[in-house]
């Protein structure tokens, strides 16, 4: 069944009734090509700026961790109204459901002019601050000018992106973030080396894309038996806000700490000084890219239980929320083993493509990536788990499980562990951080599900 042509009401019927194994993986299928395709541009950023030099490679990896925040802010927005979107419709409650769309978009697209202007100002500090050396700088903020003045289409993006998603509409949201990255990867040769741009170039590219991904969102929001988003209905109020607080705490806690601790990684691989240093921020950063993609099928996967879980919550059917959960968990664990051996095996070769001229850059990535991809498939539960409980409006259990990772763990490994060990300190601290946050996570969401299935036995009472 296809939900592009469906009422509202026969999308909530449909994400309520239909088996769990073929309802996740047809809601699945549209945001796992969505987040291939936008990673895969992400790392063809990476690609193209890497045949420049080693300097521009590390302002890539540098302007990343800002590029991570701003994705936090859209997710805030974009997860804390999706999630309060899907639950309202769960419960046919379709006007109050309109609002929040509204209300999240617009909130984002004028935060996303905030950053921006602030951003422009006060460039050459936030470049700094970010972890660029003196000779990353010049790259760092031709690259980073250019992504602040696409801030609020990004943030937008992100919004409506998540929104289609939470009804149901998966399609359309992927129809615009993969017309986006495509238009991106043909960009990027062309304006970098074709106009002669450099790192500028990529920086248009990835500016342009993510307008015309924003262009096509809206569209898509118009359409068919979407939400559509509107100025009247903007009616920010504390309750709204409450919501989308409750909601996106714990993206804003998972990709925001995800930049800060992208930021202490520069900061922690620039200690070695001069060149060794722009070599091991530019190993960082391609390990980086390289781990995001190899997860980007994974959050697709889980994107797709998403609307599953709130709608069915919202319904009160309990039991399926639970069956849709270990259903994911399964076969994410199955396939992020194949993931985990193939990045051991073949690290060393996929750091060359990224920077094959540079043997430390090589020597850097290789281990870190051999190191990432041995608990790799720890993922598998830190995510569902985080998904579900976020899904589910547990917003202090998801923002724990959300902060653990990059936050409550890995910073203070990335401050004690190279002092202990140096640069494999550096290498180590993810796989390590990922080991405390798989501990920290299973026993909040057992708790969870029993909780689940106490409320299921309720109301069959």
């Amino acid at each position: 069944m296809k939900t592009k042509f469906m009422t509202q009401e026969d999308k909530i019927t449909y994400l309520t009734t239909e088996p769990i194994p073929p309802l996740i993986c047809h809601m699945a299928i549209p945001t796992i090509i969505s987040m291939l395709v936008t990673n895969f541009y992400n790392m063809a950023d990476t690609f193209f700026v890497g045949r420049i030099n080693t300097q521009a490679t590390a302002a890539v990896g540098v302007v990343f961790s800002i590029m991570a925040l701003i994705q936090a802010v859209g997710f805030f927005f974009g997860h804390g109204s999706g999630n309060y979107i899907s639950k309202k419709l769960g419960a046919r409650k379709y006007e109050d459901a309109s609002k929040m769309a509204s209300v999240g978009f617009f909130s984002a697209f004028f935060v996303g002019i905030l950053i921006c202007v602030v951003g422009l100002i006060f460039l050459t500090p936030i470049s700094m601050m970010l972890g660029s050396t003196p000779t990353i700088l010049p790259y760092t903020e031709d690259y980073l000018s250019i992504i602040l003045i696409g801030t609020p289409f990004i943030l937008s993006s992100f919004v409506l992106n998540n929104q289609l998603r939470y009804q149901g509409s998966a399609s359309y949201a992927m129809a615009g973030i993969v017309t986006g990255a495509v238009i991106n990867i043909a960009l990027d040769p062309i304006l970098i080396y074709g106009f002669n741009m450099g790192i500028s170039g990529a920086a248009v590219a990835t500016t342009l894309s993510q307008i015309v991904s924003f262009i096509l969102l809206l569209f898509g929001c118009q359409k068919g038996n979407n939400i559509r988003i509107s100025f009247k209905d903007f009616k920010p109020s504390f309750y709204y806000y409450k919501e989308i607080f409750k909601g996106g705490l714990p993206s804003l806690c998972r990709q925001g700490l995800a930049s800060v601790s992208q930021i202490a990684l520069n900061f922690s691989a620039g200690i070695y000084g001069g060149l060794m240093a722009d070599s091991a921020i530019a190993g960082m950063s391609v390990v980086s890219r390289v781990t995001m993609f190899a997860n980007s099928t994974l959050i697709g996967f889980g994107q797709g239980f998403q609307p599953v879980c709130g709608m069915n919550y919202g319904a009160k059917k309990y039991h399926r929320v639970r069956e849709a959960f270990w259903f994911c968990v399964k076969y994410a664990f199955i396939f992020l083993i194949f993931v985990s051996i193939f990045g051991v095996v073949f690290s060393t070769p996929i750091i060359t493509i990224f920077r094959k001229d540079d043997i430390d850059v090589i020597n850097i990535g290789s281990f870190a990536l051999k190191m990432q991809s041995s608990v790799f498939f720890l993922n598998a539960w830190i995510v569902m788990s985080n998904m579900m409980l976020q899904s589910l409006g547990k917003s202090a259990k998801a923002s724990i499980v959300a902060a653990s990772r990059q936050g409550l763990f890995f910073l203070p490994l990335i401050f004690i562990l190279p002092k202990l060990f140096g640069l494999t300190g550096v290498q180590i601290c993810q796989p390590i951080a990922d080991i405390f946050t798989v501990i920290v996570a299973i026993p909040l969401t057992l708790g969870v599900l029993r909780e689940l299935k106490a409320l299921d036995n309720n109301e069959k009472i």
